[in-house]
């Protein structure tokens, strides 16, 4: 039930509906611990099919969460970047590429709209973005499977760092042991 309900979701991992995602949302939903009117991103099409597939009434969006609004993308004004990569590092979906102290760039395809790298900007340099109608661009699941895809290879990614940090870690700590010995 728990990917069925994440399923219907935007995938934006904007963390608007009080959880850490949409997976811990659609856990929450699972387990009752949630309301199915929490996701603005989702807005009313995303209640009415929630509300569709646990046999429940739909209902308002939920204000105290945030209003639905058109899908927008993160833009960063590039003169402006002096790319401290903290929007690289909010991004839960890896649409930001740049390196340290250079210009950084959002993938626009990618994008979510999730506004998760606006705040942690310290230059201001990031505006959102309304995302112009295109005949090219996927329709809202497909968006919404790049993105749950995106979303899981860069946790995917970031375990894999934790664990070679460990290791490392664990290398250095048993020579720095050995030297000891010695």
């Amino acid at each position: 039930m728990i990917e069925d309900i994440n399923n219907l979701l935007p995938q934006t991992q904007c963390g608007q509906c009080s959880f850490k995602g949409c997976r811990p949302y659609a856990q929450a939903m699972a387990e009752g611990r949630a309301d199915i009117n929490q996701c603005p991103p989702g807005g009313d099409e995303g209640i009415a099919a929630l509300a569709a597939l646990l046999g429940v009434p739909p209902k308002p969006l939920n204000p105290a969460f945030g209003e639905h609004k058109p899908k927008q993308v993160a833009f960063i004004i590039e003169q402006d970047c002096i790319g401290c990569v903290k929007c690289i590092a909010a991004c839960p979906v890896d649409a930001i590429l740049g390196a340290a102290k250079f210009m950084h760039t959002v993938l626009a395809a990618e994008c979510t709209g999730c506004e998760l790298c606006v705040a942690p900007c310290p230059v201001d340099c990031i505006v959102m973005q309304p995302v112009a109608a295109d005949a090219h661009r996927l329709d809202k699941r497909g968006q919404a499977a790049l993105a749950k895809r995106r979303y899981e290879a860069r946790l995917l990614r970031k375990a894999q760092e934790e664990a070679e940090k460990a290791e490392r870690a664990r290398l250095k700590k048993a020579a720095l042991l050995k030297v000891k010995a010695v």
